[in-house]
């Protein structure tokens, strides 16, 4: 099952909320690559990126790419005012050292205890687990951005992964176009539903136990 540009965005804006003024946030690619343009464009926080980036900014617009400029994805970038750039071994120190205070991921599956698995399928663009293991493992808050079903329509939120893991216990807050998943000790929270989904058709349609929180919000359709 395929997920619209329109959904896309919806999951991004929500991510979105989520960061934080002074932050340092690192966007793995796909939907969460879409955060920055939920952001006001003065909002304090600086955007890393695994291949050199600190203080990543939007997307550029069509015909005024900076070839020499592109995220870990390879998409072209802009830089924003106070941005720097350095090698890839200060980025992973960056990384690896906890400075980073939330990233945002992409995954095919996450377990109900917040495991992770990431790794993109052999023959894609990118062929590899890229710098999700060492995000997955050090960042403060590692936030998942996905379809809630992958092609066959199964669900992504699983009891356990049935794919390598990127990451153990690592996933603190889940978002797909049903709703808003947090990670507890007791399994995953639904705090947020997306109309026009139900609890009944989160329950009735997640593979994972998912339990209700007593207050839930309801994100209404634009």
């Amino acid at each position: 099952m395929g997920m619209g540009a329109e959904i896309r965005k919806k999951l991004a804006k929500r991510a979105a909320q989520e960061i934080k003024e002074g932050m340092l946030v690192n966007l793995g690619i796909g939907i969460p690559s879409l955060v920055p343009d939920f952001l006001p464009g003065s909002f304090p926080v600086m955007f890393h990126a695994e291949n050199g980036i600190i203080g990543m900014g939007p997307s550029s617009e069509p015909g005024k790419e900076d070839e020499n400029l592109c995220n870990a994805g390879g998409y072209p970038v802009t830089l924003q005012t106070g941005g720097s750039y350095c090698d890839g071994a200060m980025a992973f120190g960056i990384i690896r050292s906890k400075r980073i205070d939330l990233t945002i991921l992409g995954a095919l599956q996450v377990s109900e205890k917040g495991d992770l698995a990431n790794w993109i399928v052999p023959g894609k663009r990118i062929p590899g687990m890229g710098g999700a293991m060492d995000l997955a493992a050090k960042a403060k808050k590692v936030i998942v951005v996905m379809n809630h079903f992958d092609k066959s329509g199964t669900s992504k939120l699983v009891k356990a992964c049935t794919l390598p893991l990127t990451a153990p216990n690592c996933v603190h807050m889940i978002i797909t176009e049903m709703g808003v998943f947090n990670v507890t000790f007791e399994g995953l929270l639904l705090t947020d539903l997306f109309e026009p989904y139900t609890f009944a058709d989160v329950i009735a349609k997640t593979e994972a136990e998912v339990k209700r929180a007593k207050q839930i919000r309801i994100i209404k359709e634009r």
